[in-house]
């Protein structure tokens, strides 16, 4: 992978770290066959895993249970050219057991949209990437 003064990209601990700084992210998934990309608060849970809280009958459950998706995190500077992505790829599932939702329920994510029979998504951090772009801002 290219790499310079202006870009460079960041190892695992480094991701984890800028990945719970936000408080929005993007699941990447499929569907219908195409690619989709919803927009969703979340947060990190102690094992590195990124956790949402959504309604049980959400089109977004129905179509990542049980599958693979990309979670993207960002934060970009447009006056500098400069900020930072991280991309989390795993497995999502929802959890079922109780005293992980109960635990869940207490440290979790709280949606900022309206929730009708909540559930707690966990997408596994299998695969954690990321990048910092240092900017160097040209006179016009």
């Amino acid at each position: 992978m290219f790499q310079d003064d202006a870009f460079r990209a960041l190892d695992r601990p480094e991701c984890l770290r800028l990945l719970g700084k936000v408080p929005i992210g993007r699941v990447v998934y499929t569907r219908k066959a195409l690619p989709a990309v919803l927009p969703v608060n979340f947060s990190l849970d102690a094992d590195s895993s990124v956790v949402l809280f959504t309604s049980s009958g959400s089109d977004l459950v129905r179509a990542i249970d049980g599958v693979v998706v990309a979670f993207e995190v960002d934060d970009f500077r447009a006056e500098t050219q400069s900020g930072w992505s991280v991309v989390v790829t795993g497995r999502a599932e929802i959890v079922t057991d109780p005293a992980e939702h109960e635990r869940l329920s207490r440290t979790g994510p709280r949606s900022w949209m309206p929730v009708r029979d909540g559930v707690f998504v966990r997408i596994e951090s299998e695969i954690v990437t990321g990048r910092e772009l240092h900017g160097t801002v040209q006179a016009r």
